[in-house]
């Protein structure tokens, strides 16, 4: 029980002391909002044209949303060795990181609101298969959060998060089939998508918009907890060896 009070603990506080951070104003927020702005004013307001921009959307306020909390809150704590006090409590490491996550996907989680609300205004979303999006939303929020973990563990400033964030977050919004189909791109390209985990996010999400895939759903959801497994152990490996090792 007391894990389970300290696990809340951690993540009410992240929660109340870096939503409002510039970095996650800017770019977990605004940046979002400006992209579903813009594709869907330029789409016009027909049902089509916006259900096909709207899984690429979400996934971009899901993905720039946990990315960018990770890189202050792990990054900035680390800074100012506020998090080596969090590894000396008596709490074990995956729960820890877990409540140092949890924020960042709720944030992610909820960042999806925002193209949603907007589209629900132009079209009619009543035909949507939400039982398989929302659990693709909590799904890519994770996955995504555990990638911000895994590069905040890797640089020490939150400029140099933020920068690195970017080195993967932009070459996913075209390889990834946000919107430009995978089939279309080059042949020795489309290895490099397969080998992302929003390809696979982005996929469910059409599906469950739109009523087709380039996979399975099951195959997706299977890859995306294989992709949230193997980023969180890695995080973790990082971790163990650079600062507690």
């Amino acid at each position: 029980m007391k894990r389970w009070i300290a696990f809340w603990s951690i993540v009410f506080k992240d929660m109340r002391t870096y939503y409002l951070k510039p970095p996650n104003i800017s770019w977990g927020l605004i940046f979002p909002l400006a992209w579903t702005g813009m594709f869907f004013i330029r789409s016009g307001a027909g049902r089509d044209s916006i259900s096909s921009l709207l899984p690429g959307v979400v996934a971009i306020a899901i993905l720039f949303g946990t990315t960018s909390m990770l890189a202050v809150t792990v990054t900035f704590e680390k800074k100012n060795r506020s998090f080596e006090r969090l590894l000396l409590a008596p709490v074990p490491l995956e729960l820890l990181m877990l409540a140092k996550t949890g924020g960042a996907i709720f944030f992610g989680a909820a960042n999806a609101l925002a193209p949603v609300a907007i589209a629900l205004f132009l079209v009619d979303l009543s035909g949507a298969a939400w039982t398989a999006i929302l659990p693709a939303v909590v799904l890519i929020a994770v996955v995504s959060t555990f990638m911000g973990l895994f590069i905040a563990v890797a640089v020490s400033e939150v400029f140099e998060a933020q920068t690195f964030s970017n080195f993967f977050r932009f070459p996913m919004l075209f390889l990834c089939g946000l919107f430009f189909p995978i089939a279309r791109l080059p042949v020795f390209l489309k290895p490099l998508s397969y080998a992302l985990p929003l390809t696979y996010g982005v996929d469910i999400l059409r599906w469950g918009f739109e009523g087709r895939s380039l996979f399975p759903p099951v195959l997706d959801f299977g890859m995306l907890l294989a992709f949230c497994a193997l980023l969180f152990w890695i995080s973790l490996r990082n971790i163990r060896r650079r600062w507690i090792a």
